[in-house]
This record gives C-alpha cells, structure tokens and sequence, in this order.
C-alpha cells in the first residue's frame, strides 16, 4: 500500500522546518560545529588529539563530532575554532530583505 506523501518547501533551515525553538541559533551552531568537525578531519586528528588541542575531553570531542551540541555554546564553539587557528569575523548589517526577523548565518571562507 503506497502512502501519500506531503511535500513541503523548506525555509533553509531544518530546525525551524522541524518547528524547533531558536532554530537559527540551532543552525548556527550546527554550521560550526561542522567546521570544527572539518578542520579535525582535515587534520588527520583522532579525538584524543583534538581533545588536547581544544583543551577538552576526549568525550566532549565526541559529542561534538556526533551532534550532540547542546552543552557546547556559540562562544564555546568559537573558542574551539581559534584553538585551531581559523579565525572569526562577525559582520552586522540589516536584516536582509525577506527575512521576517534579523537572525544568525554562519558563512565559512574556507570550503571544507
């Protein structure tokens, strides 16, 4: 038996799609933990290793690279990727057209 399906367009944001509270925060915290997670690969790291350079435990390495973020905060996120020596710029502007509220984007320089 074949069911029916909805489709539904998506607003560009999976946590605000799924009805989630402070999805863009969500999201901006997926986006850096996915270049942290990136940046260890990258690396060659193992999580032992990570976790020496991020000043962490191995376990919290492990969460992180799993998607568990909700212990880890946007600063913590960002102290994390300045232990890996990428740099942060945060750039404020007007809310951009269309948008119903000003919000949060994570856009990263470097393509991983």
């Amino acid at each position: 038996m074949k069911e029916d399906s909805q489709v539904q367009d998506s607003t560009g944001n999976v946590f605000e799609d799924m009805g989630m509270r402070d999805a863009e925060e969500r999201l901006a915290k997926a986006e850096l933990a996915r270049l942290i997670r990136a940046e260890i690969r990258d690396r060659g790291l193992s999580q032992n290793e990570a976790a020496a350079l991020l000043g962490v435990k191995q376990p919290d390495v492990s969460d992180l690279v799993r998607g568990r973020l909700s212990r880890f905060s946007i600063a913590r996120l960002e102290r994390f990727l300045n232990a890996l020596d990428l740099e942060i710029r945060i750039q404020v502007g007007p809310r951009p057209e269309g948008k119903v509220r000003a919000g949060i984007t994570v856009e990263s320089v470097k393509s991983f």
